[in-house]
């Protein structure tokens, strides 16, 4: 059973929707839903031949920087956010190389 004042707000994201239980504000939530989809599509778009989780875990990585940047007081230039997402993804594609085990 749900808490008092918990709700369920359904949001998209790349085209899917999500059911949202949330005690937070609909709106908020939407706005968060609208800003995680964003940046998956433009993480999508540098990421040229990344599958999709590869897609989400850069653009996971990418709002950790820019939280972890506005907690820190540092903040992201446009060619920063670009350099840091093509060393992720270097590392998210050496990681998952090294993840694959080779036909026997």
């Amino acid at each position: 059973m749900a808490d008092a004042g918990e709700g369920v707000v359904l949001v998209e994201v790349c085209g899917r929707q999500y059911p949202i239980r949330s005690d937070l504000d609909e709106t908020y939530v939407t706005e968060l839903a609208r800003y995680v989809d964003r940046k998956i599509r433009t993480t999508a778009k540098h990421a040229h031949g990344a599958d999709s989780l590869q897609v989400a875990v850069l653009a996971a990585l990418n709002i950790a920087d820019e939280y972890f940047r506005y907690r820190n007081r540092q903040p992201a230039s446009p060619d920063d956010v670009r350099r840091r997402t093509d060393e992720l993804e270097a590392l998210v594609d050496r990681a998952i190389a090294d993840s694959v085990e080779p036909d026997e």
